[in-house]
């Protein structure tokens, strides 16, 4: 009975630590898998592809939310409609259960992205209160006026929402929720139940958790038993942050982390703009009781939109978080941007054995610059910031350097294999030899990704300022297949209107209205994904005098430029990227056809 119980008591023990808002002396990285509108770069299956990368550097990655907001395609889903529904405009939920098991089995988690503050309705008739019901489980779960805020701004519209006052700050645009009422908790419950446990997902990241009282994240993530819980508070108030974490206690214990609102300020104004003494202010991460539940990160999806976007110098950025006590969350953008930097920045964490209860043990400002001392597991770490020029560190070594920052470490810490990290290479783009030019007209090409259905067809939306070029009635115009790439995506062709009648600024391709690119600049003869979006253009001009041959296939393929001069002269059968390869960037004619080159 006695080893019964004690096996009890330890397994009840692990519970409770697995629900303690985020793990101590945690050495892993986050990254934040979108930005705002990256509806072609965040696609499930597009992030799927990646695994193989991203797995090898992260640990951790946040999603946007996966609830369905009322459309599959250019809906972020900060007004979700339904729970249980986990089709976005980022990919059907068969997709998504697709990308969390190829990462699981990586050994990498995501984070869901759970908006539960505010709800919209299905919108039946134009109601803002029509609550779907949603069955999980074999239980039906739905919300009406008794679960809605009663000063929620829906009342001044006709509706009489009976619930209690808001615990929280209002939000405008849908209703909030009322987190006092049984029914309210019992639905959110079911929600992340469902999230962790059918879905797959490993933690949460709360959005605006200023919109209710902290306590209700606690009951939640105590229920949830989950692991990995971060809140949204925005504020560059420390006291705040720390007092909604502390809000979330449960029986005396912290149940969430929160990003740290108030370093990102301090970056923005002494990375980003030179005012070193910044980083000297409070902070979670600076501060030995909080670090463990900070998260921190240079730029969101929303900050990188606006005015809080950190200026300037956005590598050094990223080098003083990945050096830091705390969880690091890198932004998709400067991942994007700084790929091999941060690659090594991880790196070099990871090797010195860096957690988010590691120890700051100095830090020092100068007129220019600042530096930190932080000691990992294995060895300690030196990030410079700024013009730190002169500076001698006895005892350590330069492990990485760029704009603004220098990173050391002690000299016994085995850093060589940072040198297996290649510098990221740009592939050259070669327009494919099905795509041919419309001499005096608006064309262009879309490359279909694999995960669009095209049995109804691409179609083509053309604009600028004054008139459409596609019909005027969305979704446009039907487009035309013209080939495959060597990968298997399908190739199709616009052909509009004579250049004469006016120059489109922008361009838009769809399966016949949903799913859709987002806006896209137009170019002559441009050739376009969903990821990348715009790749080479094929303008037309400059073809006539200039000889090139007149069949193909058994003829040699000859390599001229724009002017007529022969550059290469290949046997027959020899592929046109092949061609072309090792050119300076530019335009040059291969057979009948131009083609561009992008070094």
């Amino acid at each position: 009975m006695k080893k019964l119980f004690t096996l009890v008591a330890v397994l009840l023990s692990s519970a409770a630590m697995m629900a303690q808002g985020w793990p101590a002396d945690y050495k892993g990285v986050m990254l934040q898998g979108f930005a705002w509108d990256s509806y072609a770069e965040s696609q499930w299956p597009v992030l799927e592809e990646q695994a193989d990368e991203i797995s090898e550097y992260f640990n951790l990655i946040w999603v946007p939310n996966s609830a369905y907001a009322g459309s599959m395609s250019m809906n972020m889903g900060y007004h979700p409609i339904y729970w249980f529904k986990q089709d976005c405009a980022f990919g059907t939920e068969a997709q998504l259960r697709s990308m969390i098991k190829t990462y699981k089995d990586k050994g990498v988690g995501f984070i869901a992205d759970v908006v539960i503050n505010h709800r919209n309705g299905v919108g039946a008739g134009g109601s803002w209160v029509d609550f779907p019901a949603e069955t999980y489980k074999g239980k039906t779960y739905q919300l009406g006026l008794a679960d809605i805020c009663a000063n929620d701004e829906c009342a001044k519209s006709g509706y009489k929402p009976t619930g209690a006052n808001d615990t929280g700050e209002p939000w405008d645009g849908a209703r909030d929720l009322d987190h006092t009422s049984a029914n309210v908790q019992k639905n959110v419950k079911a929600y992340l139940d469902f999230l962790k446990n059918d879905i797959g997902y490993e933690g949460f990241r709360y959005d605006f958790v200023k919109g209710y009282a902290p306590k209700y994240n606690g009951i939640y993530n105590a229920d949830a038993k989950i692991e990995y819980s971060v809140g949204e508070y925005w504020d560059g108030n420390v006291t705040l942050v720390k007092n909604w974490i502390n809000g979330t206690k449960v029986d005396g214990v912290i149940q969430s982390a929160a990003f740290d609102f108030p370093l990102k300020y301090y970056i923005n104004d002494a990375i980003g703009k030179g005012q070193w003494t910044r980083l000297t202010g409070s902070s979670l991460a600076s501060d030995a009781t909080y670090k463990r539940y900070s998260v921190t990160f240079v730029d969101n999806h929303d900050s990188y939109r606006d005015n809080n976007k950190c200026p300037a110098n956005l590598e050094a950025a990223n080098a003083y978080i990945l050096t830091m006590p705390g969880t690091p969350c890198v932004f998709l953008n400067h991942w994007k941007a700084y790929k091999t930097a941060i690659k090594k920045m991880i790196l070099i964490r990871r090797l010195a054995g860096i957690s988010n209860t590691s120890l700051i043990a100095g830090t020092k400002t100068y007129s220019a610059g600042y530096h930190v001392k932080v000691k990992g597991a294995n060895a300690s770490v030196m990030c410079l910031l700024g013009n730190t020029s002169g500076i001698v560190l006895d005892g350590y070594k330069l492990a990485l350097e760029g704009s603004n920052y220098k990173i050391y470490v002690e000299n016994s810490l085995d850093i060589s294999s940072l040198d297996d990290v290649k510098e990221e290479e740009t592939e050259k783009f070669v327009m494919p030899d099905c795509c041919t030019p419309e001499e005096g007209k608006m064309y262009a090409f879309f490359e279909v990704p694999s995960y669009w259905n095209t049995s109804n067809g691409i179609y083509c939306w053309c604009w600028n300022n004054s008139k459409n070029f596609t019909g005027g009635s969305w979704p446009g115009v039907l487009c035309t297949k013209v080939g495959t790439t060597d990968k298997g995506n399908e190739i199709w062709k616009w052909v509009g209107p004579a250049s004469t009648d006016g120059t489109p600024t922008g361009i838009i391709f769809s399966a016949k209205g949903s799913p859709q690119t987002a806006d896209l600049d137009y170019h002559v003869g441009g050739y376009y994904d969903n990821v990348t979006g715009f790749l080479g253009d094929m303008s037309t001009s400059g073809i006539d005098g200039v000889r090139i041959d007149s069949s193909e296939g058994n003829s040699p393929v000859r390599v001229f430029t724009l002017t007529g001069v022969e550059l290469r002269n290949y046997a027959p059968g020899t592929k046109t990227s092949d061609a072309v390869r090792g050119l300076p960037s530019g335009m040059y004619i291969v057979g009948k056809r131009k083609v561009a080159v992008n070094q």
